[in-house]
């Protein structure tokens, strides 16, 4: 879990009756952000990008990306059009990870004129809702019921933005992958998402470098966008202010993109992070009942 999560779990909301349990031990709780596998997740040598008219791409040559994009838009039958915003959201179909507020939302983002493309499987109730936004938006909406690893890496690439609005998270691991690809996140300010998404507006989350938070972007650049509570209308709202930077900003966009690809999100940050924990650990000494 992060830092973040690490706090809420000793809240009432976050802590689901075991929060006074956990604020006795807040000395010794710690947060460590996940790290991921920067082999497998690295737009240079992406195997899923690897063939035409996919293309490997690199935070100092971005121009594959565009032509990732232009791919996917191909391959779902979306119009072709690298001057549309086009938003992906990845996962379980599932209440925690906010799926309803996409497809809530979905109206709201054709009138935009946005193409959103949702990848997931889960609650059938939620399928079903993906298979009606597709008929009433062909032209804006496409809903992949099932999980495919290679499409994920299509769309991770492909996307301008993930949305990635979770009502909670320990860590997560897609708003990394995409960071990772130059594909910005919008997402809920709460666990994981606050502690690795800096806010464009200046928000600086919760990072902490000894329990293996991130270390900052350049000021006032960010990596992302967050909101809070979870609920459609402040989605839309941090949706509204990436796409305003998206189509009116593209110098501080590329910027964004930059110091989102160049932070270190590998597994050998978190490492270090748990050592640091377990020497922690063997000088505490232990808890004995009464």
């Amino acid at each position: 879990m992060s830092a973040g999560y690490a706090w809420e779990v000793q809240t009432p909301e976050g802590g689901w009756g075991l929060d006074g349990v956990l604020r006795a031990r807040a000395g010794v709780i710690n947060g460590i952000t996940n790290g991921i596998d920067q082999d497998e997740w690295d737009p240079a040598t992406d195997p899923a990008l690897g063939a035409a008219p996919y293309k490997n791409y690199s935070p100092t040559s971005l121009a594959g990306k565009a032509a990732c994009k232009a791919a996917l838009q191909a391959e779902l039958g979306l119009e072709v059009n690298p001057a549309i915003p086009l938003i992906v959201w990845i996962g379980r179909l599932d209440h925690q990870k906010g799926p309803d507020l996409v497809l809530e939302a979905a109206p709201a983002l054709a009138a935009r004129g946005v193409q959103t493309v949702m990848l997931g499987s889960g609650s059938a109730e939620l399928e079903g809702r993906m298979r009606s936004a597709e008929v009433a938006h062909p032209a804006h909406f496409r809903g992949w019921v099932g999980f495919s690893v290679p499409l994920a890496h299509r769309l991770t690439a492909g996307g301008d933005l993930l949305l990635m609005p979770s009502r909670f998270e320990p860590c997560g691991l897609n708003q990394l992958y995409a960071m990772r690809y130059g594909t910005l996140p919008v997402a809920h300010a709460t666990g994981g998402l606050r502690d690795t998404v800096i806010d464009a507006g200046g928000a600086p989350g919760a990072r902490d470098a000894k329990t293996g938070g991130f270390e900052p972007t350049p000021p006032n650049v960010g990596t992302g966008w967050t909101f809070s509570p979870p609920e459609t209308v402040p989605m839309l709202r941090a949706l509204d202010a990436a796409l305003g930077v998206w189509r009116g900003d593209r110098p501080r966009w590329a910027a964004m993109q930059t110091a989102a690809m160049g932070q270190d999100l590998s597994w050998d940050r978190a490492a270090a992070a748990y050592e640091q924990v377990m020497r922690w650990a063997a000088s505490d000494p232990p808890v004995r009942g009464g």
